[in-house]
């Protein structure tokens, strides 16, 4: 089970001597580091120095843990229709099968398709996680090749951009994208072979008739592309097996796109040394075991996700796959049964809302019990007694646990603000240790985090262990290192989990990283007295309301999709032409159906579209969520002109298909803007026509 070292809560950063001076502008240029890692960031695994590339990495966990049980999956009955439990394979079983793979690979690049090339070429890798995503990318590891992780829910045209971008020959898919290269495949000029995760089978139920994986390949023929299976690139490699070409730290192991709101996704490239630095910091913190089971459904195209699972492999851990339905998720983790649950805040959100609605807002003697052990168990924890109760667990949080399996230690969330209620509630109900991270894709997802035993919520805790932050004046929003009581500012990062630029784009690099070596993130935070960080703004995407006041509207949409449970996604709108702001709203059906079914008399139903649009329409039920949506501004310090003065209800969700959203579900605003235009633009004639005088 996972272990954590003990630091000093009031204490968890300070600033680096000799740093404390005005800078060249004028303004203080203070860093701060963790406490404990004054003196010097940790730089690699403080334990096994000799590791230096993700392939020593794994050749380190091979050698120690060859026999342990690894990666898992739960395999699909075709005949019953059904997913069995979870199947292991070892880690020195998922070894033989880098080693097959990556010879395979190599030879069909270089013997089969004819690239004699002695540089270094990429590799696409287009799946959610299962062990074949492992397999590919170590793969790349010890062959010395860049992974390309193409996101699960890009459209084609991101999709196409990448492959194109990152000059990708060879693209390892699972099944069902590999039409959608096929379909695209003109706009594809360098794609040469895709390999499929899933097995093509030439059998065919009727004499006579032509297999799926038939078609599949004379299509691939008739397009120029090769179409093979897994099974037959491991088979290539047994035949042809290849020597390992070890990678150096500073080379790129991966280059992972992010996308952004608006333009093509930028390449960031991640070195062997990146990772490598991560992993160590990571374990300056929390100290995974063998014995520890983490369920892995994060995005592996996201850099959070791939994190996660390195530490695992490093720690000699077992991995468990979900079976790629995030609705099903819930099933996965009751058969796995984890020790480490990591998680993103929305995904939290409900699970918080199941719970409230089953504990202290449940009727009866059961809500009466549920509310008498939270009140005292949220006691104890304000007081920094921690989160166990001998009587309220054994009553009643004991059988809490089991909705995540029973076994869960620890639940790392991040990629968003979280609630503190939701946040302390969780704590409370699991009796676990819940830690809150930030960072991103530049930074390996690595920045801050909280402590173990950390007992105050509302914050993203302090630097750790192999970085260094400081705060950078914004005075156009007047943030300055100099603010009292606390320092604000932009905040930069450095240390060696600091990625090496953006592939092919040195203008975005150089706006990004500077000479020193910090990296800028674009969020306002300011650092307490303990020395922890808060994140309270965002310097990307802000504009000036009519009076003057610059607005930050994902920080808007963060506090109110945090602390609203009747939110599933928010757009704020606002420009310099009005002086109010105004939201479009997609309400999430579990809880939005009984509030509004409560205020209307109505008696709606789960997967009634029709009375759902029609709830939507109410004016009683919109008065109704605007006053729950001003709750939350203020249970989030929103000043009164960041609330909303009217909002649009609708089930007209923004999505990755609609162009609406991001693959990591960013808020597209132009797109959203110019899509409900119509409703927006009612939403201001009807402020003007209730208040002449709020247009200035």
């Amino acid at each position: 089970m996972p272990s954590f070292k003990k630091y000093n809560l009031d204490k968890q950063s300070v600033e680096v001597p000799g740093t404390r001076k005005p800078g060249a502008s004028g303004k203080f240029d203070s860093h701060y580091r963790h406490a404990a890692y004054g003196d010097a960031l940790v730089a690699n695994i403080r334990e096994a120095p000799h590791i230096e590339t993700l392939y020593d990495m794994w050749q380190n966990s091979v050698t120690k843990y060859g026999g342990n049980d690894f990666l898992g999956h739960r395999p699909f009955n075709t005949v019953a229709q059904t997913y069995g439990g979870y199947t292991w394979e070892t880690y020195r079983q998922i070894n033989q099968r880098v080693n097959a793979f990556g010879s395979g690979i190599m030879h069909l690049n270089e013997v089969i398709l004819g690239n004699r090339q002695l540089n270094r070429w990429s590799l696409g890798i287009w799946s959610h996680g299962r062990p074949e995503w492992f397999i590919t990318e170590m793969s790349c590891n010890c062959y010395n090749l860049v992974s390309v992780a193409l996101y699960d829910t890009l459209g084609p045209d991101a999709v196409e951009y990448i492959v194109n971008h990152a000059e990708i020959e060879i693209v390892v898919a699972s099944a069902n994208h590999i039409a959608s290269l096929l379909e695209n495949a003109e706009k594809l000029p360098k794609l040469k072979a895709i390999v499929s995760m899933d097995a093509l089978h030439d059998t065919v139920p009727v004499p006579g008739a032509t297999s799926a994986a038939q078609v599949l390949r004379a299509w691939g023929a008739q397009k120029g592309i090769k179409v093979y299976d897994f099974n037959e690139i491991e088979s290539l490699g047994a035949e042809f097996p290849r020597k390992h070409l070890p990678p150096t730290a500073d080379e790129v192991a991966s280059i992972c796109y992010t996308s952004g709101t608006t333009g093509q996704p930028k390449g960031a490239m991640l070195t062997h040394r990146n990772f490598v630095a991560t992993v160590g910091t990571n374990r300056e913190g929390m100290l995974l075991t063998e014995d520890d089971v983490l369920i892995s459904f994060l995005p592996l195209a996201h850099i959070m996700g791939r994190v996660i699972d390195t530490c695992s492999m490093y720690s000699g851990g077992k991995i468990g796959y979900f079976r790629g339905d995030i609705l099903l998720l819930l099933e996965d983790v009751a058969e796995l049964r984890p020790t480490f649950f990591p998680a993103v805040p929305r995904l939290l959100n409900r699970i918080y809302a199941k719970l409230v609605a089953s504990t202290i807002e449940a009727p009866g003697l059961v809500g009466a019990l549920a509310r008498r052990g939270v009140a005292a168990k949220m006691a104890n924890l304000a007081a920094g007694k921690g989160v166990n109760h001998a009587l309220w667990d054994r009553l009643l949080f004991n059988k809490v646990k089991m909705a995540l399996g029973g076994r869960v230690q620890v639940i790392l969330t991040g990629s968003a603000p979280i609630a503190k209620e939701v946040l302390s509630f969780l704590r409370i109900a699991f009796g676990c240790v819940v830690l809150e991270g930030y960072g991103s894709t530049e930074g390996m997802a690595t920045a801050t985090i909280t402590m173990a035993d950390e007992y105050i919520p509302g914050h993203i805790g302090c630097p750790r262990a192999g970085c260094e932050l400081k705060l950078v004046d914004v005075p156009a929003m007047n943030y300055r290192s100099t603010d009292q009581p606390f320092p604000r500012g932009e905040i930069w990062i450095r240390g060696d989990t600091v990625f090496k630029g953006y592939f092919k784009d040195e203008k975005n690099t150089s706006e990004t990283i500077d000479a020193e070596g910090w990296l800028a993130t674009g969020d306002i935070g300011f650092v307490d007295k303990r020395g922890c960080f808060t994140i309270i703004d965002r310097k990307k995407n802000i504009f000036k309301l009519a009076q003057g006041e610059y607005i930050a509207p994902e920080k808007i949409e963060n506090i109110l999709g945090a602390r609203c449970n009747l939110v599933q996604q928010i757009y704020v709108h606002g420009d310099s032409l009005e002086s109010t702001l105004v939201g479009v709203l997609i309400p999430e059906p579990e809880t939005f159906l009984p509030f509004a079914n409560a205020i209307t008399g109505a008696s709606v139903t789960a997967g009634d579209l029709e009375g759902l649009n029609k709830l939507c329409q109410d004016p009683k039920v919109k008065n109704a969520v605007l006053k729950e949506l001003e709750k939350a501004g203020k249970a989030g310090a929103m000043r009164g002109f960041e609330f909303v003065k009217r909002v649009h209800l609708t089930t007209d969700a923004f999505s990755v298909d609609n162009g609406m959203m991001t693959p990591t579900f960013k808020v597209r605003r132009p797109q959203v803007a110019e899509h409900f235009r119509e409703q927006i633009t009612a939403m201001y004639e009807e402020i003007h026509a209730s208040t002449p005088a709020a247009k200035l």
